[in-house]
């Protein structure tokens, strides 16, 4: 008898070494579904995933496909039963162009056992055309956004008949029309009967494109809901375990004088940008991938060059050419990328943590090892970091407790500034809460705070108030104690440049 199921994982347990990852997590999904897979981090749902992707192999349990059971035990054994993996971080080949990059490691090949170039590119716009995607072949990746780059995963995934795909945090990186676009795609999907298993630390996003969400906790399953017949509160408590309150808090910053001016800043890349920013406010920047967002937070801290404009700190010009100067000046900048620009991964927590205040305590070549651990202990506590000693690796962190060693990095060098670029991507519920009442608790302090982000529901609702960029340049300035302030109107400015 044909199963209604295309996928079953029954009673999957998974540990490295003494650390149970996984407990007897059961699992079934339709054709056609779109079933969400959340829980705080640590929680085992990417270890899951690996073990349907061949990545991982489980100590104990069976999968099932179409009610038969199969061992994967590799990569190419996930391939033959129709399972593509598109993960968060893609790992394409930058110099290599779009067709080499669709067939890499199973290029056709011609009688003579030549690589058939023709049939790569012709095979590529074929798949390409399916989904809509309008790019030439020949491009190099390496010109692509994150976006194109996951559209490119997925046209590779149909190619190859994929009937369940994983999509690991899909939408980390991309902006709302961008996001709007996937989501085509996935329902795109549904039509054909795909089975789509989605990891996401967005809530707005399960009930917008899932028909179901599974809530793992601490390797265990805690439960499967209908998204029609759930909601975010309920979902939050299954994650955590406890009753959340609200996210954001229940207060506002509201800002006192102003800190920093920027008229008329211009670079290579943002025109005439003109704001100002309060003392112990958090100013929302607001708008689509490419609007000048990061790259107006990269000319203040001297990263991109500026041509033309002005920058003043408590009603002085100060003149920044390059990070140093702006660090002098009282500017931090947590970047979009922790991994990549904030964090040396490889190195223990101490070292990420007091790089900006080695000052403090190296004299010529004397070390004080003691207060270099009682700078690490006061933002361990004050952050509510969760580590295994100041000398674990930052690699080994959690997203969201790596971002917290990033913020303490810039909080021990005193900042009256922080520009925080997407400062709650790829992390759990639980420590976004936390990273939004740490916000929060610095703008009491008096700290101001830029913070950019793509998430809307971040923007209105834990910024003082909201400049949306447009095209690199900022178009308005919304102040929810004035003006009438709703997605749609910050998307409006975004996409139109302030035409409702």
């Amino acid at each position: 008898m044909q199963s209604e199921y295309i996928l079953e994982m029954e009673d999957i347990k998974k540990s490295f070494v003494s650390n149970k990852v996984l407990d007897g997590v059961s699992i079934a999904i339709k054709p056609g579904e779109v079933r969400a897979l959340m829980g705080e981090n640590g929680a085992g749902k990417s270890t899951l995933m690996k073990i349907l992707g061949g990545i991982y192999h489980a100590d104990t349990g069976l999968i099932k496909i179409n009610g038969e059971p199969v061992v994967i035990n590799t990569v190419d054994d996930a391939r033959r039963y129709g399972i593509s993996f598109i993960h968060q971080e893609i790992s394409n080949v930058p110099s290599m162009n779009l067709a080499e990059n669709f067939f890499l490691g199973r290029e056709p090949k011609k009688k003579n056992h030549l690589v058939d170039t023709k049939k790569m590119h012709e095979e590529t716009r074929k798949a390409l055309d399916v989904l809509g995607i309008r790019l030439e072949t020949t491009r190099l990746i390496q010109g692509l956004s994150i976006a194109q780059q996951q559209m490119l995963e997925i046209a590779r995934a149909i190619n190859e008949n994929a009937r369940i795909i994983i999509m690991d945090e899909p939408t980390a990186s991309l902006a709302n029309d961008e996001v709007s676009d996937l989501f085509n795609q996935i329902r795109r999907l549904k039509e054909k009967n795909v089975a789509i298993l989605y990891i996401s630390h967005r809530l707005e996003e399960t009930f917008q494109i899932c028909d179901t969400v599974t809530v793992l906790r601490d390797g265990q399953f805690i439960g499967t809901k209908n998204t029609a017949e759930t909601n975010d509160k309920e979902l939050i408590s299954m994650m955590v375990g406890r009753e959340f309150k609200d996210m954001y808090g229940n207060e506002r910053a509201v800002g006192g004088d102003v800190v920093m001016e920027v008229e008329h800043l211009s670079s290579a890349y943002v025109k005439d940008v003109t704001f100002t920013l309060r003392k112990g406010e958090i100013l929302g920047l607001s708008g689509l991938v490419g609007a000048g967002r990061t790259e107006t937070a990269l000319a203040i801290f001297g990263i991109d060059k500026v041509t033309s404009g002005t920058i003043k700190m408590n009603g002085k010009l100060v003149k920044i050419k390059c990070p140093e100067d702006a660090i002098r000046a009282g500017i931090a900048l947590v970047p979009e990328d922790r991994k990549s620009q904030g964090l040396f991964l490889c190195h223990s927590i101490a070292t990420n943590l007091t790089f900006q205040v080695l000052r403090e305590f190296i004299y010529r070549l004397h070390v004080d090892r003691k207060k270099e651990k009682e700078i690490v202990e006061t933002y361990k506590t004050k952050l509510s970091i969760r580590m295994a000693s100041i000398d674990q690796l930052a690699q080994e962190l959690s997203g969201g407790n790596q971002q917290k060693v990033v913020i303490s990095k810039w909080l021990a060098n005193k900042p009256q500034v922080i520009i925080m670029d997407e400062p709650t991507r790829g992390i759990d519920v639980g420590a976004k809460a936390e990273i939004y009442k740490l916000m929060s608790d610095l703008t009491k302090e008096g700290v101001s705070i830029i913070m950019i982000s793509s998430e809307l529901p971040e923007i209105i609702n834990h910024s003082s108030r909201i400049a949306v960029m447009s095209e690199g340049r900022l178009v308005k300035i919304l102040d929810p104690a004035q003006d009438k302030i709703s997605q749609e109107i910050v998307m409006s400015y975004a996409v139109e440049g302030g035409t409702e």
